[in-house]
């Protein structure tokens, strides 16, 4: 029987708390038994930076040293992020890197501070807030950046997507902040792999077959329909995993209210956004961010059953 959706995805925040490569690789072996097929790696944030980039060493030494609440940092080596992805083809699931761009890029400031705008002061951060860090987009030395990193991370993933973040980038303006992103897209498709960035991207020009993220405004997930892109079905209220189960979870956030089993269960990707069709989704992803993940078994007990619940939805 052939799946109802493509693209059956797992996102694991390693950024804000870092997750050693045995537990991802316990992770892969958990998702590929339910039936997944990607697993989105969110490897940048403002708190840290988890993959070596040899063009830009400081990336992974000093941005790596940093996680939410003073936490133990790290990075993944070239090497042993070759060896995940391996691992995870083995079990028929397709590595999807992210580095987050324009925001969330603090601690990428922190180790390069020629790339932050002027007056910015980047320091080592380890709370949750959002919105404050932006690339210098209008310094050219931010797209040989960009385009060192997605040349070293095209080379080091086999599989064809390469996630250009691109939420909550309030400290861009909004004119650059197209711009940047139009020119990010072109950079990625020039190392042979296709875009895929949050639903803040459908505020740029978008190539057709661009792979859009949804996960909280609906008229961007329209808007990125109507310029040829198709969707990942991710509403916060459905598939964010790291919101708390109920009042009584200890961990978890619930900015987008709790998100039980039924709530993972009870919905249907092609009905859930108004002028969004079943064949303008590409697939379904449940995400695990990790402000309150510290160890594997926190992330055991957020994510399953609910990944479990959204996995029956992919598969149809």
């Amino acid at each position: 029987m052939t799946p109802r959706f493509e693209w059956r995805g797992a996102m694991l925040d390693v950024a804000r708390h870092f997750f050693l490569p045995d537990d991802v690789k316990r992770f892969v072996d958990a998702i590929a038994a339910l039936g997944l097929n990607r697993l989105h790696l969110h490897l940048t944030d403002d708190q840290g930076w988890r993959i070596e980039i040899e063009s830009w060493p400081r990336l992974a030494t000093v941005g790596g040293e940093t996680a939410v609440g003073g936490a133990r940092g790290g990075f993944y080596t070239q090497a042993e992020y070759a060896d995940l992805v391996a691992y995870a083809a083995a079990r028929d699931v397709v590595v999807v890197p992210e580095v987050d761009l324009p925001g969330h890029v603090n601690a990428a400031l922190v180790a390069y501070p020629e790339l932050a705008p002027a007056g910015f002061e980047p320091r080592p951060y380890a709370g949750i807030d959002v919105g404050f860090s932006s690339l210098d987009v209008r310094n050219e030395a931010a797209y040989a950046f960009v385009d060192d990193v997605a040349r070293e991370l095209a080379a080091l993933t086999p599989g064809p997507y390469l996630h250009i973040g691109g939420d909550e980038a309030a400290a861009t303006k909004p004119s650059d902040y197209a711009v940047f992103i139009e020119r990010v897209c072109e950079i990625v498709r020039a190392h042979g792999k296709q875009p895929v960035g949050w639903e803040e991207i459908a505020k740029a020009e978008l190539a057709p077959g661009t792979i859009v993220q949804h996960w909280k405004d609906e008229d961007l997930a329209r808007t990125a329909v109507r310029k040829g892109a198709r969707l990942i079905m991710s509403p916060a209220s459905r598939t964010y995993f790291d919101m708390k189960y109920d009042a009584g979870t200890k961990l978890g956030l619930e900015w987008a209210g709790y998100v039980s089993v039924d709530d993972a269960r009870d919905w249907d990707p092609a009905t859930q956004v108004e002028g969004v069709a079943e064949t303008d989704i590409v697939g379904v992803e449940g995400c695990l961010w990790s402000e309150t993940l510290e160890t594997y078994d926190d992330l055991v007990f957020m994510a399953f059953p609910r990944l479990g619940a959204l996995a029956a939805i992919a598969s149809g």
